[in-house]
């Protein structure tokens, strides 16, 4: 057997496969975020190993012979949380997320130093972690003094989990901090951050043994002595290997709290002006590009929480069969915005609102506005020189049809229904914890999923999306000049 633990933003999720890469089970643990201040989304890692524990604890109550013989665990987590720990490795401050964006004036400060889009392959955003150590160095000085170890979320749980200090480079790739070309720590933009390699965990792949569990936890969960643990990945690496996106001209579009467009490139291509993601993936040699939106179930999520309705019952109310876009959009820049814009500070907006606008052509304003944010994505991978002609939905939002509808239609290329099975981050994860443990070709384990549909795009309405498109992109530079 062989277990994948997830760290998501709003819980702990367990995975159990077989030799066969069949799932046997499952347990959760949930989380929440903080916001004290606009712009803020800190979580306590206490917390993060508490809601692993009740995941675990879930399984073992209905699998406690199979959790018995698991040999290898994977890791997957959230990207680009700073997790900064003192000299005995406790826990400074609480972490701040992928999606907490104070530090947007660092940010800017070190993106104006060329060694960083250079070496990284990437634009310095608010919510890569160097810039957020650098809002710590900035407004919490006694705190910065007392910092000796900066750890990824999924890395402090392995902290926990095998007593080492261990990253990997998927995960390390969004810190601002990683040669991405040379998959190393690169000592000039640590130097430029006010660091040095000592305050960085050691590298190795997410294929590769990390640590090995510690005997009182593998005691108290029932297991047996030498579990490895892998190196992992940052989610949505994880998730590439779930989904076997793996390979030049793969790719998938995750509906989750965040919205990402995923290709695997089998070459380092980084264009950081296109905002785009240049990133390691989770197997050697390997790469990919990723166009990340803020909000994408998250914006659903929000409107349903404003009109009393729960996501799925609004998404139903629209049916079945697509619609032309009614005039109203939705911008949903409810935190800000990564690609293409790299612009924290913008905020959401309904516009073209009239008497006639009800709680349906609201709702399908929120999916069509996530949908058009792809295609911005669509594009911006496109000028990094990277093109799709399919992609793979997978995320809690890709249980709408109508959403995937909308979005096919949006990007004029068809959308794979994978057959029913998990094949998310913390199955990516337990299919590296196999990889690790048996020394398993990877290719050979992250295979893809069967396809149980395909969604077309609907040609009969592309004009109409296009002139709504064109709607869309034109809002964000009236937006900003009255935002700003």
């Amino acid at each position: 057997m062989y277990l994948g633990l997830d760290l998501g933003t709003s819980g702990v999720k367990a995975l159990l496969i077989d030799d066969k890469q069949s799932v046997i089970g499952s347990g959760t643990g949930t989380l929440d975020v903080s916001r004290p201040h606009s712009g803020w989304s800190e979580q306590d890692p206490a917390h993060w190993i508490s809601a692993t524990e009740d995941a675990i604890a879930a399984l073992k109550a209905s699998h406690p012979k199979e959790l018995a013989a698991v040999k290898g665990i994977g890791l997957s987590g959230q990207m680009h949380g700073a997790t900064l720990l003192d000299g005995n490795d406790s826990v400074l401050r609480p972490c701040m997320l992928w999606n907490d964006t104070r530090s947007h004036a660092e940010a800017a400060e070190l993106d104006g130093n060329p060694i960083f889009r250079a070496l990284s392959g990437n634009i310095v955003f608010p919510g890569f972690t160097a810039p957020k150590v650098m809002w710590v160095k900035n407004n919490e000085p006694e705190i910065f003094a007392k910092l000796r170890r900066v750890l990824l979320p999924k890395d402090y749980l392995r902290l926990w989990l095998t007593g080492e200090h261990v990253s990997e480079m998927s995960d390390a790739a969004g810190t601002s901090w990683l040669d991405v070309g040379r998959r190393a720590w690169s000592d000039e933009l640590l130097g430029a951050s006010g660091l040095d390699r000592s305050h960085m965990p050691s590298l190795v792949e997410g294929t590769e043994v990390s640590g090995t569990l510690k005997a009182s936890l593998a005691t108290r969960w029932g297991m047996g002595n030498g579990v490895v643990v892998a190196g992992g990945a940052g989610d949505n690496a994880a998730s590439a290997c779930g989904m076997g996106t793996v390979a030049e001209g793969h790719a998938f579009v995750s509906l989750g709290t965040s919205g990402v467009l995923f290709a695997a490139n089998n070459a380092y291509l980084p264009n950081p002006a296109s905002a785009v993601h240049t990133f390691c993936h989770a197997l050697p040699d390997t790469w990919h590009q990723m166009g990340v939106i803020l909000s994408a179930t998250d914006a659903l999520n929000w409107y349903a929480g404003i009109t009393a309705r729960k996501p799925a019952e609004l998404t139903d109310e629209l049916g079945d069969t697509l619609r032309a876009p009614s005039g109203v959009t939705f911008l949903p820049y409810l935190s800000g915005e990564r690609t293409p814009l790299n612009d924290s500070a913008i905020r959401g907006s309904f516009q073209g609102l009239e008497h006639a606008s009800d709680r349906a052509s609201l709702t399908q304003a929120v999916l069509e506005g996530v949908a058009f944010a792809f295609r911005d994505c669509l594009h911006a991978l496109a000028s990094a020189g990277t093109r799709l002609d399919r992609v793979t939905a997978v995320g809690g939002g890709s249980r709408s049809v109508y959403w995937l509808k909308t979005i096919a239609t949006a990007l004029g290329i068809p959308v794979d229904v994978p057959a029913d099975g998990d094949f998310g981050a913390a199955f990516g994860a337990a299919r590296l914890g196999l990889i690790a443990a048996e020394k398993a070709d990877p290719r050979a384990i992250c295979t893809q999923p069967a396809t149980e549909k395909t969604i077309e795009p609907d040609k009969g309405l592309t004009a109409d999306f296009d002139i709504a498109y064109r709607r869309y992109h034109n809002l964000y530079p009236a937006l900003k000049g009255v935002q700003s």
